[in-house]
């Protein structure tokens, strides 16, 4: 494997892919590296996607790598433990796991994020086939059944899914577990049509990708035949940091303009790295512009030393 590449993505989910494809059809030197951990793993169909509608993410990122081939671009599964700038602003030196050294004129980070889900038996067990976050991505899926959203960490999130999701079901229960739901609030979801169950959830009854109920501390059962839950969002953002980008200290995020650049010349970020927001299709449209505008950064680079080149004659 080369190790002097004009762009190294980390990252091979639909930000990462699109990214290859538009760098490598600019006829970039492209790596694209693959941890082999996308978000929607657990999933069997995304959503939202024009012309992609209904696919299998698997078969979806699939197709991405024999595009980024395709046009020239190379893959790898490996992970990145260590990245560097470079001595004197002179690109960046990254390492990957089994020790190899890549040196890049510029890096695109789009790593996404890590969905922290609540504590409940049976979340992580049913997450992606029967526990869902976004009514957008699996709401028409599960239209007119009985569904309920467990309260969480991400209070603002959980109260928009519970009225939201009423645009899909008539059937919808919110069980705050725990979360303060302001008088306000509940007249608003009530007067929405949406119940409201208190008290602590114990477990989700289900097994094989089929939840059946919400079991409450006291022995309560609430049926259903989906749970939407507000994950709290952890962005994978370690090389960001390690490359010296900052956070937004409102959000504590890092920080990109529209074009995925960050406050380090070299190193964008597109996707859920940087917008926990991001549907598949949002992530790929953001890496497109921040593809295009690294190509021009690097284009401006070239320039720049073809200048200098001829001055030194």
């Amino acid at each position: 494997m080369e190790n002097h590449r004009d762009v190294v993505i980390i990252g091979a989910g639909a930000a990462g892919l699109t990214a290859g494809i538009v760098l490598a059809r600019a006829r970039a030197d492209v790596l694209v590296v693959d941890g082999g951990s996308p978000r929607n793993a657990a999933a069997a169909h995304m959503h939202g996607f024009v012309s992609r509608d209904g696919v299998d993410p698997a078969e979806f990122l699939a197709t991405g790598r024999e595009e980024v081939a395709r046009y020239g671009g190379e893959l790898v599964r490996a992970r990145v433990v260590d990245a560097r700038r470079g001595s004197g602003g002179d690109g960046f030196a990254l390492t990957l796991y089994a020790g190899t050294v890549v040196r890049t004129r510029a890096v695109l980070v789009a790593t996404g994020l890590t969905d922290e889900l609540p504590g409940i038996p049976g979340a992580r067990e049913l997450w992606g086939s029967a526990v869902h976050h976004c009514p957008h991505c699996h709401g028409y899926e599960v239209r007119d059944r009985e569904l309920v959203v467990i309260g969480g960490a991400v209070p603002p999130m959980t109260l928009h899914q519970s009225a939201l999701l009423r645009r899909y079901s008539e059937r919808v229960t919110l069980c705050p577990d725990g979360m303060d739901v302001s008088q306000a609030d509940r007249r608003r979801l009530l007067a929405f049509g949406v119940r409201i169950a208190d008290g602590a959830v114990s477990r989700l009854v289900g097994g094989d990708g089929v939840v059946t109920a919400v079991e409450f501390a006291d022995g309560r059962v609430q049926p259903c035949d989906a749970v939407f839950v507000a994950p709290l969002p952890r962005p994978n953002d370690a090389v960001l940091r390690s490359l010296g980008c900052e956070p937004d200290p409102a959000t504590g995020w890092v920080a990109v303009d529209a074009a995925g650049a960050t406050d380090v010349p070299g190193v964008r970020a597109a996707g859920n790295v940087v917008n926990p927001r991001a549907q598949v299709v949002t992530a790929a449209g953001e890496a497109s512009a921040a593809a295009i505008g690294l190509t021009s950064w690097l284009l401006d680079q070239d320039l720049d030393a073809a200048v200098e080149r001829g001055a030194a004659r």
